[in-house]
């Protein structure tokens, strides 16, 4: 009587390392080594805390930017909300004469409001996001014009520089922020009913909608956030370089999504962590300054993150349909 013996289960790698976040990080680590193997002064304690401080501003937005994606929307009115609060930061204090405490709080407070109006025309006139965020992108940065008249703030006290230049146990003051708002965001997203609800409105909204999510309010929710976040980039850009203008954050929005799509983020919602976006984060701002300092030409940076973004958006595609077919 012959005996059938089952064939052995077939082994698979842990599904830690097929992660996407996992992928990129270990692409991170040989960029690292190979830029810091060109220039000694890449991988130095102080250039790297100089870093941490120069991508602050863009990783405080990339918090809540991953919150708007995950949902299946877009926020490309953050940049010129950033220019808006820091020309309202300067002028209500240099021109009108309110407090510098006030002035910080009122900018805040108008990040929070341009984010809500965003949210509002988004879930109750149910304009697109792509539509309403690219029409309020024009009119924010036209609003930071008008009040500026092409004119900027300077002579800031001394102690308002702390949040922007200062330091605390050794590491730039933006970066402690920075990293309150990482820990925060990944234990939103990761360990609570608010994180599970996003994901559930990005995978299918009408399934989301009869299992009686309040998705308009969740919606509003993100997108105030994501103008609050703004606003406090805003005080820590103006802290930062002393001066305010209202071309700050041009370009902002267009580094955040890089950093939130770069680190696994489905850009049609249901999908992505916190932990991937500080991947990318950090990923496109040490390029930026490890390709800078190998002597590499603006363009050709530009050309280079493009393409390693052009790459990990295909390694995510790759490792999604391996998982739906099971492979």
């Amino acid at each position: 009587m012959t005996s059938l013996t089952a064939a052995p289960p077939e082994r698979r790698a842990p599904r830690w390392l097929t992660r996407h976040e996992t992928m990129l990080a270990a692409v991170l680590i040989v960029a690292l080594a190979i830029l810091g193997a060109y220039n000694d002064r890449f991988l130095t304690l102080d250039n790297l805390l100089n870093q941490g401080r120069l991508m602050a501003e863009v990783g405080l937005i990339a918090m809540p930017m991953t919150f708007v994606i995950v949902t299946g929307g877009i926020d490309l009115s953050v940049g010129s909300i950033v220019g808006l609060c820091a020309i309202v930061l300067g002028y209500g204090w240099k021109n009108l004469g309110v407090p510098l405490p006030a002035a910080i709080v009122i900018a805040l407070a108008l990040g929070a409001l341009a984010g809500f109006v965003n949210g509002l025309f988004i879930t109750r006139v149910k304009v697109p996001p792509l539509i309403m965020t690219i029409a309020s992108l024009a009119l924010y940065r036209g609003f930071a014009e008008g009040v500026s008249k092409g004119h900027s703030v300077r002579g800031y006290p001394e102690w308002f520089f702390f949040m922007g230049q200062g330091e605390w146990l050794g590491a730039p003051t933006q970066l402690w922020l920075l990293g309150v708002a990482i820990l925060i965001a990944g234990v939103a997203l990761d360990r609570t009913t608010f994180g599970r609800s996003l994901y559930a409105i990005g995978s299918n909204e009408t399934a989301a909608r009869f299992s009686g999510l309040p998705v308009d309010r969740i919606k509003l929710a993100v997108y105030t956030l994501s103008g609050l976040m703004a606003g406090v980039s805003a005080w820590v850009l103006v802290s930062r370089v002393t001066t305010t203008r209202s071309d700050m954050g041009i370009g902002y929005e267009l580094d955040v999504i890089a950093a939130v799509v770069l680190g696994g983020t489905s850009i049609f919602g249901g999908s992505g962590t916190i932990w991937g976006t500080v991947i990318g984060l950090v990923m496109i701002q040490l390029l930026k300054d490890g390709l800078a300092l190998t002597g590499v030409k603006g363009d050709a940076t530009i050309i280079v993150i493009g393409t390693v973004l052009i790459a990990s958006t295909l390694l995510a595609s790759s490792l999604q349909k391996r998982r739906e077919f099971g492979g």
